[in-house]
């Protein structure tokens, strides 16, 4: 059986490959086919090259096959630079020659237009499932940590811990020059091009496994596969910072759509949204990229916002406390043993506060002890050292005696060097010694704001979310489809404000009741049961805007006010656009004692449905004040959207108002949210406004745009971040006759998922995790919200749960986990059971539905890594129809071939 470990990921062909051949390669001097087989031989990289050029028998003295399928040896590596029309010709024949990897440089394709698409459908039909591409229309792969150059760059990069990905190829040399400058190396420098198959997903994973890449930089122009970029960022940023710059900020939004939040859904809010969502950092211009890369390589990221500057001049240190606080920092405040350490070597006049002014005169000496003694504070989280060249500042002197503190034990140390040529000296001695250098301290400042949010932003991505306090309630899922289906079929794309409110009943908003009346003597019966006063809106299938037509009456005290109203709006409608009056809704007449917000979601053109909330009412596009955020959301993502408003510092209660029910407010949210991401045919949805008052919160009215009923269900957006998948959540009996619910887990339940760790022994902890983890490993937040905040494309955790009958507390009692592997079309499992409750049938229960999952994700195969002494895993594991073996660390692997 092959041993899985020593199967190679399908980007180790391209990136780490043994054999090369450069089809086109050719002596010409200046064209793109010499310069890249030039590049290859002048950068050894331990493997074979074989140039291909049907007209010559060698190209720059290594012997040429006439074609790719002449090539006696294996290649892993194709590199395509012939023109666009003959590329498909080309990958077919490597296709048939067995070829995995191919990088296509060739421009002239989907760029230019319908033709050049159309090369690239071809080519995707002919590679489909065999063949992984770079490109086309790229610069090239350059490795320099393996000595691979397989670009058109005129020169290679340094060897380094930061991975750059850029779609243009004009950016990568530029950044290239600059790397030499700043003495900045790399561990991967890759054109990634139009992005007919690899995309950024696969890059982001494959540079997340890679142990030489300690951060990831990217140039981007376009998304691609939204869902694969979120899926991979997610992951990845956890552990390795990802640096973005993405370009078109200013492109115009998308046509406004026919609801309020459609307009206010501006592509590049969402690109943020999505960006805040993955835990990545973007920058706004390519030198602050390029610092950012120079910052992340030689600098540790701080652990917090406050900063220490150390500084011989007031006004540059002004200007760095100015920075620093509009960028959300802090000055760090100096701590009383810090105070009296200063104060016995600095001058009397020093400034006696942060910044510490260390005054003109200060020599190198001065400097040194000053930031020696200041990185000691255990109030400071990172370090700006600022020099102005004054006439007694030796800045080449100053720079070498500060060189020592390049490592300051997790704190960064940043440095502004200001002047011209008088400074150079010192900016290159503390640049080698990793002490990244900067013409102003104001550009040193907003980087270390960039580093210290990114993980701020980290910590709140996964930080526990509330359990809900009706956590069983379960949403009328099947009536909220008999609602669409019946608008479908009726070819309605928009609901009526009377079918809007009854989808989110089912999902247990509050909304406020309503009748629809036909007729004035209806409306006026309606409004008799409710009780007076009442509001009649407009009922239609074909308006969306009320107030625009005059569709909306308030204050109704009688019942000849209502027929009036009856036939006000009626008039009206009939006066403004002609037809659409199909009635009227009569709803009780609410108090307006509370603020008005509106929470909403329409289509974003790359990222799929996006929410809105924020200020609402009439004027929302007047007062713009809202967040966008991805769903699903938890009770702290919605929390997080509701901070990023102006209205959120009212919510909590201002000049004696008391405070909106926020945890509410969080989870009317989280189940809008859900309403989006398990509804796919809804297009747009509002409540504008919802009433939120310290008593209540209330959809006074609300409407549902659907999609159009000619697409088909596979045509329509899905959400960028895979929704809960309700479609495992399953039932099944013990040998005891204990009902368990089997689920997915969901971020909610770290909670429980910690009393389930604490409850396990010793013996179970090593059967299932291969080491005796310590009880404040096994429950630590950064491990189990690992397990509880995953990501459903890419890996399941089931978890087997019920009420314990004693106490009626929900408890986990058993867990089983299966892992996508980058790269490949197969998972890796594990099942861990709660020591109570083994020997009940539930370790098989979990195996069984793992395997159901795989079967239903399209995976190929389903291994498991066994220890020798877990007999009843390996019996459980035959007895599933895995095949097992021993590998060579003496480990049992079991193999299912789905």
């Amino acid at each position: 059986m092959t041993n899985i470990q020593e199967q190679h990921h399908a980007l180790d062909y391209i990136l780490k490959p043994n054999n090369v051949a450069v089809i086109g390669a050719t002596e010409k001097p200046g064209s793109v086919g010499r310069t890249i087989l030039t590049n290859l031989i002048s950068n050894p990289f331990g493997g074979t090259i074989f140039p291909v050029n049907p007209k010559r028998p060698n190209v720059l003295g290594i012997k040429s096959y006439p074609s790719i399928g002449d090539i006696p040896d294996q290649v892993d590596l194709a590199i395509i630079v012939t023109p666009a029309p003959t590329v498909p010709g080309i990958v077919q024949e490597c296709v048939d020659a067995g070829i995995p990897g191919a990088v296509i440089i060739s421009a002239g394709f989907k760029e230019i237009g319908a033709e050049g698409a159309k090369l690239e459908q071809q080519i995707m039909d002919i590679t489909r499932g065999k063949m992984r591409i770079i490109g086309p229309n790229c610069l090239g792969v350059m490795m320099p940590l393996r000595g691979l150059n397989a670009t058109f760059a005129g020169a290679m990069a340094r060897p380094g811990n930061v991975a750059f990905i850029s779609q243009s190829g004009a950016i990568c040399t530029a950044v290239l020059d600059w790397s030499f400058e700043e003495n900045v190396g790399f561990s991967a420098f890759i054109s990634i091009g139009s992005m007919l198959d690899v995309g950024w997903g696969d890059l982001i994973y494959y540079l997340g496994d890679d142990p030489n890449t300690h951060s990831i930089v990217i140039y981007m122009e376009t998304i691609g596969d939204a869902r694969a970029f979120m899926s991979a960022a997610r992951e990845v940023a956890r552990t390795k910072p990802i640096i973005i710059i993405k370009a078109g900020r200013t492109e115009a939004a998308a046509k406004a759509a026919a609801s309020h939040t459609g307009s206010l859904t501006g592509s590049d809010e969402v690109l943020d949204a999505a960006f805040r969502r993955s835990g990545v950092l973007r920058v706004n211009n390519i030198s602050e990229v390029f610092y950012m890369a120079e910052v992340l390589a030689k600098q540790p990221r701080p652990k917090g916002n406050r900063l220490t500057i150390v500084t011989n001049a007031g006004g540059p240190g002004v200007l760095a406390t100015d920075a620093l606080i509009l960028g959300g920092g802090q000055l760090a405040q100096i701590s009383d043993e810090t105070m009296q350490e200063l104060n016995e070597f600095l001058p009397a006049a020093w400034s006696h506060n942060n910044p510490i002014d260390i005054l003109g005169d200060a020599d190198p000496e001065r400097y040194a002890r000053a930031l020696e003694t200041a990185a000691r504070d255990p109030n400071s989280d990172g370090l700006l050292v600022i020099l102005t060249p004054q006439d007694m500042t030796d800045p080449t002197q100053t720079a070498e005696a500060l060189k020592q503190y390049a490592d300051l034990g997790g704190k960064p140390v940043l440095a502004s060097w200001m002047g011209g040529a008088d400074v150079k000296a010192g900016e290159r001695i503390l640049n080698r010694a990793n002490i990244p250098t900067f013409p102003y301290p104001d550009t040193a400042v907003r980087l270390f704001n960039n580093m210290w949010r990114y993980n701020e932003n980290l910590r709140l991505l996964y930080e526990t979310p509330v359990l809900p306090s009706d956590e069983d309630f379960t949403p009328d899922r099947e009536f909220v489809k008999s609602i669409i289906n019946k608008a479908r079929k009726a070819k309605r794309t928009i609901l009526t404000e009377y079918e809007s409110k009854q989808i989110l009943a089912a999902y247990g908003v509050n909304t406020i009741p309503g009748a629809v009346a036909t007729s004035e003597d209806e409306a006026v019966q309606a409004a008799e049961a409710m009780g007076y006063p009442v509001v009649a809106k407009i009922h239609s299938y074909t308006i969306t805007h009320k107030t625009d037509v005059g569709g909306v009456v308030l204050n109704l005290n009688d019942a000849d006010a209502v027929r009036e109203a009856f036939r006000r709006i009626k008039q009206s409608v009939e006066d403004n656009v002609g037809s659409g009056f199909d009635g009227v809704n009569i709803q009780p007449m609410a108090k307006l004692d509370g603020y008005e917000l509106i929470i909403g979601s329409s289509i974003d053109a790359q990222f799929g449905p996006v929410i809105l909330f924020g200020t609402g009412g009439s004027l929302v596009e007047v007062f713009k004040d809202r967040a966008l955020g991805l769903p699903p959301l938890t009770t702290t993502l919605a929390r997080r959207m509701m901070e990023q408003t102006k209205i959120y510092e009212a919510l909590q209660g201002v000049r004696g108002r008391k405070s909106v029910k926020l945890e509410e407010l969080e989870m009317l949210l989280v189940r809008f949210s859900q309403i989006i991401a398990e509804q796919p045919w809804i297009a747009e949805m509002d409540i504008n406004p919802l009433l939120a008052s310290p008593d209540r919160l209330l959809a006074l009215d609300a409407r549902v745009v659907l999609h159009d009923s000619t697409k088909l269900e596979s045509e329509l957006p899905q959400t960028a971040i895979r929704p809960y998948p309700t479609q495992y959540i399953t039932t099944w009996t013990a040998k005891s006759g204990n009902e368990v619910i089997i689920r997915p887990i969901r971020p909610e339940d770290e909670p429980l998922m910690v009393k389930f760790h604490e409850s396990l022994s010793e013996r179970t902890v090593y059967m299932r995790y291969f080491s005796p983890l310590k009880l404040q490993q096994r429950v630590a937040h950064e491990r189990l919200s690992r397990i509880c905040f995953i990501d459903y494309d890419r890996e399941m955790v089931l978890v087997g749960c019920r009420r314990d009958p004693e106490t009626d507390e929900l408890q986990i009692l058993g867990a089983g986990r299966l892992t996508k592997l980058h790269g490949k079309n197969e998972a890796e499992f594990g099942i861990v059971v709660g020591d109570r409750y083994q020997g009940y049938g539930l370790g098989t229960a979990l195996l069984e539905r793992l395997i159901d999952v795989g079967r239903a994700e399209g995976l190929d195969r389903i291994i498991g890594h066994i220890l020798p002494d877990n007999t009843t895993m390996i019996a459980l594991s035959e007895e599933l129809g895995f095949k097992t073996s021993r590998g060579k660390d003496n480990m049992v692997q079991a193999v299912l071939d789905l």
